[in-house]
């Protein structure tokens, strides 16, 4: 199987440590700050960072327009931390002018672990297993819509069976930042999934160019 080409949204936060999680996991790893960039990848990373300062640079590098495309058409996209917030289609405590990519219908509530002198370590149950986890800042997801399928929900503390891990089809989000961690359980599944619509897409073309033959 080809390897994958998996774009990390360059314009803030934890690029490098995302770029290094992908490639170890077997993909082609590039960052991704101009509308062609994002053209040509298989799969993107939304990052953590300062989600509202991510969406003024998307809209001044010309990308928020693209990116809402991409997502409808279906590109595999992974939000961590301000990335799920960048995905939602619904924001609590959100400054009135705050612009998402949307596409995950979710209600998210901003920084509900804290601010920054509140952030932690904690353990999330992600499936039949457990993960470390580093929030910073973080969202929790309020309310999922019934085709979002809740994957995780913090262990314990006063975040205990908040939900932090969500995937609706080729969109996956959590709250923590697990390209911290060195566990590499999420960025493993979030290639498989690339991995995966990529494979659907070229059944699709393979289809119809046998029948147009």
């Amino acid at each position: 199987m080809s390897t994958p080409t998996i774009g990390v949204l360059a314009l803030q936060g934890d690029v490098r440590e995302h770029l290094a999680a992908l490639a170890a996991e077997g993909a082609d790893a590039v960052p991704v700050r101009r509308p062609e960039e994002l053209a040509a990848v298989d799969g993107l990373v939304l990052p953590g960072g300062e989600s509202t300062t991510i969406a003024k640079l998307a809209a001044r590098f010309g990308l928020m327009e693209p990116l809402r495309a991409a997502v409808r058409s279906g590109l595999p996209v992974y939000g961590s931390c301000a990335g799920m917030v960048l995905l939602a289609d619904r924001l609590l405590d959100a400054p009135a002018d705050q612009e998402t990519v949307g596409g995950l219908d979710v209600t998210v509530r901003r920084n509900a672990f804290g601010r920054q002198v509140d952030s932690f370590e904690s353990t999330v149950r992600l499936g039949e297993a457990t993960v470390p986890a580093v929030f910073i800042r973080a969202p929790w997801v309020e309310e999922a819509g019934p085709q979002v399928e809740v994957l995780g929900r913090v262990v314990g503390g006063a975040g205990d069976g908040k939900i932090v891990a969500v995937r609706q089809g080729s969109l996956l989000a959590t709250s923590f930042h697990p390209e911290l961690t060195g566990d590499r359980r999420v960025h493993a599944l979030f290639v498989e999934i690339v991995r995966e619509a990529r494979g659907r897409r070229s059944g699709a073309v393979a289809g119809e160019e046998r029948s147009s033959s």
